[in-house]
């Protein structure tokens, strides 16, 4: 169900009507709301095979997820998106999606189910925007706040998002949240702790960007998580709202003589009723350069970890994790001891398509251990003959020393978008 904070709404409407009455200089037809708009019809199909060291049997999973909606057109600066889907299981139902049951199988989380992925009014002006509603919202580059698109039910945000331009290359981004849709939902609110369809809380985000020259963008952000009901595990003696904290930090990006570089620093302290007191922080080194058409990266990333009692490492619960620390999704909780991923990797045109692949050396940021190595290959091409279809297949292989259980997982994906 769409939840919104009753002051959302309301304040939006009337940032859209003010900014309209003092900018409207000719008439505009409404009708250009229905007829400008545009149809949204998405289709995917994946299949996701898991096999891990350990007592669970290998899974097995076929879904098809469904996205239909509409994209208005603009009247005065004003529009409306409404985006639904549904996730449904094809053929055996020989995984576990986490709301299933099937506990004997690895966990492919892509449950099935269907909901409004996004609904919601938008009003543009020359210095910036104003949305109200569920949304999508990736900031920067998603480590801290992002839709995890990768998985079948994509992460929403119930709240309002405003953006204001004053200066050419200056970027001030609010967002306040009311509730996450999460990639668990629709299903399984309540007595689920650790994963719940939707995360309540009102959290606050403030990102400041400037764009200086394509040498240096500058990237100061400070986010306020109040996630009252997640959850650790589903352990009855874990408290609720452990993840709740406050982020602050500053990035670095750009590129020097054909070099592309970040450089990023994060401190992370417990906020709202967090029962843990947090003190923990995040670093992100990372060089790039592009030889004979191969795109080559490097990089060095830090989430630190902290003594106990209780997970007091670096966490990131917003987070689009999926892009980072591997494919494999082995390091979806920081573990007490914090992690090191020193990581370097190479993408490619090949055969009209892009061929990428990743590996990862995985240590405790606090000790000794090795926790373990992953390789990461994909590649992905428009299938020819049909226009907005593409075809993906893709590898992750977690070889663990200290940590979890050697973990395989492959990929065969066809996405058609109209």
């Amino acid at each position: 169900m769409l939840r919104l904070h009753p002051s959302t709404l309301s304040i939006a409407l009337l940032g859209a009507t003010l900014a309209t009455s003092g900018s409207v200089t000719a008439a505009e037809d409404i009708a250009t709301l229905w007829r400008e708009g545009k149809p949204i019809l998405d289709l995917r199909y994946r299949f996701e095979h898991v096999d891990q060291d350990n007592a669970l049997d290998h899974a097995n999973a076929q879904t098809l997820r469904t996205r239909v909606g509409f994209q208005s057109g603009k009247w005065y600066g004003l529009s409306a998106l409404l985006e639904v889907d549904n996730v449904s299981r094809l053929g055996k139902e020989a995984y576990n999606d986490t709301r299933n049951g099937q506990n004997q199988y690895a966990v492919v989380a892509d449950p099935d189910g269907s909901e409004v992925n996004q609904a919601l009014l938008r009003y543009d002006h020359a210095l910036g925007s104003l949305v109200a509603g569920r949304q999508r919202i990736n900031l920067d580059n998603q480590r801290f706040v992002g839709g995890v698109a990768w998985r079948q039910n994509e992460q929403t945000y119930d709240g309002l998002l405003g953006q204001l331009k004053p200066l050419d290359g200056l970027t001030l981004t609010y967002a306040y949240l009311d509730t996450i849709n999460t990639v668990f939902g629709p299903d399984g609110q309540h007595g689920v702790k650790n994963n719940p369809a939707n995360i309540d809380g009102h959290s606050h985000l403030f990102n400041l960007q400037y764009v200086l020259d394509p040498r240096l963008t500058a990237t100061a952000y400070h986010y306020r998580l109040e996630l009252d009901n997640l959850a650790f595990s589903r352990a009855a003696a874990d408290p609720l709202g452990t993840q709740s904290s406050q982020i602050t930090g500053l990035r670095l990006n750009g590129a020097l003589q054909g070099v592309s570089y970040v450089l990023e620093y994060a401190r992370q302290r417990d906020h709202a009723d967090n029962p843990l007191e947090l003190s923990s922080d995040y670093y992100l080194a990372e060089l790039g350069y592009t030889l004979a058409g191969v795109a080559l990266k490097a990089g060095h990333e830090v989430l630190g970890g902290d003594e106990g009692p209780g997970n007091r490492a670096f966490q990131t619960p917003l987070a689009t994790k999926h892009a980072f620390q591997g494919w494999a999704d082995i390091f979806l909780l920081t573990p007490t001891e914090g992690i090191r991923d020193s990581y370097l990797g190479a993408s490619t045109p090949l055969l009209g398509g892009t061929l990428q692949a990743w590996y990862h050396d995985f240590r405790a940021e606090r000790g000794s251990s090795q926790y373990g190595e992953e390789i990461d290959i994909a590649y992905s091409r428009p299938v020819p003959g049909v226009k907005g279809l593409v075809a993906t297949i893709k590898y992750a292989g977690y070889d663990a020393d200290d940590f979890a259980v050697d973990t395989d997982k492959l990929w065969a994906q066809l996405q058609y978008s109209y």
